[in-house]
């Protein structure tokens, strides 16, 4: 049983990562396009329901800023009554793949990849929340919101412009702050910054809208289940459980790194995440993953078991019942400036900047992955960007290269390496440029693998080189 100092650290820590998910739920909920209480409502399950599962006892789930693009585009497309059929959807297959023990398969996707998709959110995150930084309705397309970028001096509202900057001036400032303070976290001193001011003076900016938990909750109907019939909704609940179930299983491993506690079961972790995004579709909210920022400040503030995110999330649901309307103070440019700073920070810099140094295969396939997001969605951008790593794999995996040795006066071609139809256009033009008129013994014991369109390549410029009887190659 956990002693008194186990529960005052887990009770201490469930403080601070409520602290940390609050504006980030509602942020989120905003860009989202949806009610900011379903941000709370994501928040609230991922603590108490999610929270009791064993797969990862330190990692914090909630609504992501990495979810935010698919989640508004599928609610522009298909209506918010429709949300909580796909997340449900997303859920329930989520829970498949955990039955299955897919779990640790995550672990073999492309870093590059990844990287990719974190680049291309934070890039379309920060298209859209410039405009809600200035007040200005954005364009639908994330392309004709870049090429927009350069009209919203004259558009946006200066006081949320000025709002907004503030918010996220006191994140980058309070990082700078003495460690005793920090306990309380950048987001919110910035958001409480910004709302103080816009009270104070009484600025006319646009805030958050609230309705009201029970209100905003709004669980589908049998006729809602209609649209899994549509092909678009279809890849919109597989973007949202492999995504998620991706952030989810990455974070966990990032996570695990920072601690010396027990290791994440990934397919525990992939049922935990399947039972709560199974629930936040019957209750119409958005879609939870784990997220990083909330996981780190709970081992940062010395949470010792799931003791801490289960309380986060009892801490949120505090506020939404006792609290509602001081939602309704915040202004939408605060919350848009903690969402341009989660957009900056999705922004891998540094990891373009190591890998082209090391692995520029891997950058490119990185560049690539974030602008087919931006060119086409996250789902698209995220499988050209999986093609891309495995053909690049296969290229670099299909290595071949031929070795001439004279044996009594016979030339015999050795082919080593692995021999694949990536490959043969090269291989023919080396065996092409041996020299003509001499015997010729062809040599595949040195091939580790070879497709059959090499098989069939090599067996007939074999036939044409040494035409006599009894001349069969070594296959």
């Amino acid at each position: 049983m956990p002693g008194a100092g186990t529960f005052r650290d887990d009770f201490g820590a469930s403080v601070v990562v409520a602290l940390v998910a609050l504006p980030l739920c509602v942020g989120v909920a905003v860009a989202s396009g949806v009610p900011a209480e379903l941000g709370i409502v994501t928040g609230v399950v991922g603590g108490l329901v999610t929270g009791w599962f064993r797969g990862s006892s330190l990692q914090v789930s909630g609504p992501a800023a990495g979810l935010t693009v698919l989640v508004y585009e599928a609610v522009q497309a298909y209506g918010l009554p429709a949300l909580g059929v796909l997340v449900l959807a997303a859920g329930v297959m989520q829970l498949g793949m955990g039955a299955l023990r897919l779990g640790r398969w995550f672990r073999a996707i492309s870093v590059a990849v990844v990287h990719g998709m974190l680049a291309g959110i934070g890039l379309v995150l920060i298209s859209g929340q410039l405009y809600a930084l200035g007040g200005v309705e954005a364009p639908g397309q994330t392309l004709a919101k870049l090429r927009g970028v350069h009209e919203l001096g004259a558009q946006a509202d200066l006081a949320a412009v000025l709002l907004g900057l503030g918010t996220i001036a006191a994140m980058v400032a309070w990082r700078r702050v003495p460690a005793r303070l920090r306990i309380v976290p950048g987001a919110l001193v910035g958001v409480a910054a910004a709302t103080a001011v816009a009270v104070l003076l009484r600025l006319p900016v646009e805030k958050v809208r609230v309705t009201g938990v029970l209100a905003a909750v709004s669980p589908p109907g049998w006729g809602d289940f209609g649209v899994l019939a549509s092909v678009g909704a279809a890849g919109t609940v597989v973007a949202l459980a492999l995504i998620a179930s991706a952030e989810t299983l990455f974070s966990a491993a990032a996570v695990d790194r920072m601690h010396d506690g027990p290791r994440t079961e990934y397919d525990k972790e992939l049922i935990a995440q399947g039972v709560g995004n199974t629930l936040c579709g019957l209750l119409g909210a958005l879609p939870m993953t784990a997220v990083i920022v909330r996981s780190a400040a709970n081992v940062e503030a010395g949470a010792r078991t799931r003791a801490a995110r289960v309380m986060h999330g009892g801490w949120l649901l505090l506020f939404a019942v006792a609290f509602p309307r001081a939602l309704e103070s915040v202004p939408l440019a605060a919350l848009a400036g903690v969402l341009l700073h989660a957009g900056w920070k999705l922004l891998p810099a540094r990891a373009v900047a190591a890998l082209w140094r090391t692995h520029r295969g891997e950058a490119v396939v990185l560049l690539v992955t974030a602008s087919a997001i931006l060119v086409t969605n996250l789902f698209e951008g995220v499988l050209i960007g999986l093609g891309l790593a495995v053909a690049k794999a296969a290229w670099e995996t299909s290595h071949v290269h031929i070795e001439e040795v004279w044996e009594d006066e016979e030339l015999c071609v050795r082919v080593v390496g692995n021999a694949s139809f990536l490959r043969l256009p090269k291989l023919l033009d080396a065996l092409d440029a041996l020299p003509h008129g001499q015997p010729v013994r062809l040599d595949l014991s040195g091939l580790r693998h070879m497709d059959h369109a090499c098989l069939t390549a090599l067996e007939g410029w074999e036939r044409a080189r040494t035409p006599l009887p009894g001349r069969e190659g070594v296959i």
